[in-house]
C-alpha cells in the first residue's frame, strides 16, 4: 500500500461485530480492519491561509467549507495563523462504508503536522472528529473496538486481492443502527490467528459478521444485488459489506481474478462504482 503521508485509503471493515451501545447512545464495535491500496490523495503546500481545493472523478458534491474533515483536521491541530493550500484528490465515494472522509482527514493530519513541524492532536481529539479517524491514522491492518479509540496490532495479513464495489446509493448511518435489532452481539474471538494466505484468512472470515448488512440490505435492497455479484465472480472466496455500506468487497483467490472480476462488473453494471487492489 502507498505510505506516502498524502495518501488516504479505504478502510475495509473485513468484519464488524456490534457488542452494545454506551448509555450516550453511541455504539460498541468489534472489527478487524485492513486498508486498500485505493484511495484518495492529498497535497498540501504553505500558504498565507487555509484552503482546500476537490478535484478528481468524485469530486462533485464533496463539501468545500467548515463541514469537510480534512479542513476539520487541520483546526484539530490548533496551529492558528498558519496557512495551506490544501488539494485533495477524490477517488473514493463519500459516505459508503469504507471511510474516506475519515481517511482524508488521517492523511490531513499527518501531511499538515510536517509541514508546520507540530504535533498531533490527542487521542480524544482525534476521536472526536470521527469514530474511524484513528483508526485511519494507524493505517494498516488492525482491531478496532470500543466506538473506533480501542486498537490492537494483529498478526500481518497475507497479500488479499480484492474488489471494492458501490452501487452509489445513500445509506444513512443513524437510520442502519436503528433497523439493528440486536444490539448485543458476541465479539470476535479474543485472538486473531496468523493467516498464512487470503484462502485462510477468507476461512476465518466465513465464521465472522457485519452485523450491519441485514439491516443496510433492508434500506437498500440493491446491497444484497451487488453482494451476489460479487460472489459469482469466479476466484470470489469471501463476499461481504463494508461498514455500514453501501460498499461491498470480495476477496480473490489472485490479483488476475480480481481484476477479471472487476472489469465484468464494470462493464454489466456502468453505474456502480467498482475498484480492486490489494488490501494489508
Amino acid at each position: 500500500m502507498d505510505g506516502a503521508p498524502g495518501f488516504a485509503p479505504a478502510k475495509i471493515n473485513l468484519s464488524l461485530h456490534v457488542t452494545g451501545r454506551r448509555a450516550d447512545g453511541y455504539h460498541l464495535l468489534d472489527s478487524l480492519v485492513a486498508f486498500a491500496d485505493i484511495g484518495d490523495r492529498l497535497e498540501a503546500r504553505a500558504a498565507p491561509a487555509l484552503s482546500l481545493q476537490v478535484t478528481g472523478p468524485l469530486a462533485e458534491g464533496v463539501p468545500l467549507d467548515g463541514s469537510n474533515l480534512v479542513l476539520k483536521a487541520a483546526l484539530a491541530l490548533k496551529q492558528h495563523g498558519k496557512g495551506a493550500s490544501l488539494v485533495l484528490h477524490k477517488h473514493l465515494p463519500a459516505a459508503a462504508g469504507i471511510g474516506g472522509g475519515s481517511s482524508d482527514a488521517a492523511a490531513a493530519l499527518r501531511i499538515l503536522a510536517s509541514l508546520w513541524d507540530c504535533p498531533m492532536p490527542t487521542a480524544d481529539e482525534v476521536l472526536a472528529l470521527g469514530a474511524d479517524v484513528p483508526v485511519c491514522l494507524v493505517g494498516q491492518a488492525c482491531r478496532m473496538a470500543g466506538i473506533g479509540e480501542v486498537i490492537t496490532a494483529v498478526p500481518r495479513l497475507p497479500c488479499v486481492p480484492a474488489v471494492l464495489v458501490n452501487p452509489r446509493v445513500d445509506v444513512p448511518t443513524p437510520q442502519v443502527f436503528k433497523a439493528l435489532r440486536n444490539r448485543d452481539n458476541a465479539p470476535m474471538p479474543e485472538a486473531i490467528p496468523q493467516f498464512h494466505d487470503v484462502a485462510a484468512l477468507a476461512a476465518w472470515l466465513r465464521g465472522q459478521r457485519n452485523d450491519l448488512e441485514a439491516p443496510a440490505q433492508q434500506a437498500q435492497p440493491v446491497i444484497g444485488t451487488v453482494l451476489a455479484a460479487l460472489s459469482a465472480a469466479p476466484g470470489a472466496l469471501l463476499a461481504r459489506m463494508s461498514g455500514s455500506g453501501a460498499t461491498c468487497f470480495a476477496l480473490h483467490e489472485s490479483a488476475d481474478s480480481a481484476a477479471r472480476a472487476a472489469r465484468t462488473l464494470a462493464e454489466q453494471h456502468p453505474d456502480w462504482w467498482v475498484a480492486h487492489g490489494m488490501l494489508s
